[in-house]
């Protein structure tokens, strides 16, 4: 959907942005500017989504799942 964002969204997205930039803000120099905290953010962010994609593929099972039937071992 394309026009201008409306408060309710923008503040939506705050909501959800603020968090994750306070949590890489904390953990930076003293004396960074705000572009450094965004730009260590990014790089946190695309980290946090690899080691998602690698949790996950981890999780399921290799091949084919198979059932066992009752009575086998």
């Amino acid at each position: 959907m394309k026009g201008p964002l409306t408060p309710e969204e923008v503040q939506s997205a705050a909501d959800k942005f603020f968090p994750l930039f306070e949590i890489v803000a904390e953990k930076m120099p003293e004396n960074s500017s705000v572009q450094d905290t965004l730009d260590v953010m990014e790089n946190v962010c695309k980290l946090a989504q690899a080691l998602r994609e690698k949790e996950v593929e981890g999780s399921f099972p290799f091949g084919f799942y198979k059932r066992k039937k009752d009575g086998d071992s």
